[in-house]
């Protein structure tokens, strides 16, 4: 959305495109075997999730800080496909949803291998209308928001959705440091 505002729309195009290569390629890779090493090895997640945190954060930072001005808009440079399809692996809320996804929806057929790509074919489709749906939203604030004061507010409140997402794998990093601080 805040890149729809700040570039337009077809400059958001490899944002989508990145956001619905990335998380179905997720899917299948947490299907195919990376659940199952985070299963065997939970402290990986102690590591990945830090860093996850740290990119949201920078993410978050670079939306405040896109353009404010008017004239300014669709200049510099909104994240690109890879930046986005890697984004995915480490958004806690797609981790939430590739979880709940693979252990609820899978184990019905014979072929775990043709459930996995199921679910992520389903998300390929139906993800890719309503991320485009999400960045015209943006775009259309963008085209209503005439002064800069108003897009700097749009921008914060965006990065602040944001930040205010992360505060699940917040607490998670904190309870999982806190013995050692004990």
């Amino acid at each position: 959305m805040a890149s729809g505002a700040n570039y337009g729309f077809r400059r958001t195009i490899p944002c989508i495109a990145g956001v619905n290569v990335g998380f179905p390629t997720m899917l299948v890779l947490v299907g195919l075997g990376l659940g199952g090493v985070l299963a065997q090895w939970p402290w990986l997640l102690d590591i990945l999730r830090p860093i996850g945190v740290l990119y949201l954060l920078w993410l978050a930072w670079r939306i405040a800080t896109a353009p404010t001005e008017v004239q300014a808009r669709g200049t510099g440079k909104p994240p690109s496909f890879t930046q986005m399809a890697l984004f995915q692996f480490v958004n806690p809320k797609a981790w939430t949803l590739v979880v709940a996804a693979v252990s609820t929806y899978t184990g019905f057929w014979d072929s775990f291998l043709a459930e996995v790509l199921t679910i992520a074919l389903i998300a390929l489709i139906f993800s890719t209308p309503c991320t485009a749906a999400w960045a015209l939203l943006g775009v259309g604030a963008g085209k209503v928001i005439s002064r800069a004061s108003h897009m700097r507010i749009f921008n914060w409140v965006m990065a602040g959705l944001l930040v205010a997402s992360l505060i699940p794998a917040l607490v998670e990093i904190w309870e999982s440091v806190q013995p050692l601080l004990s």
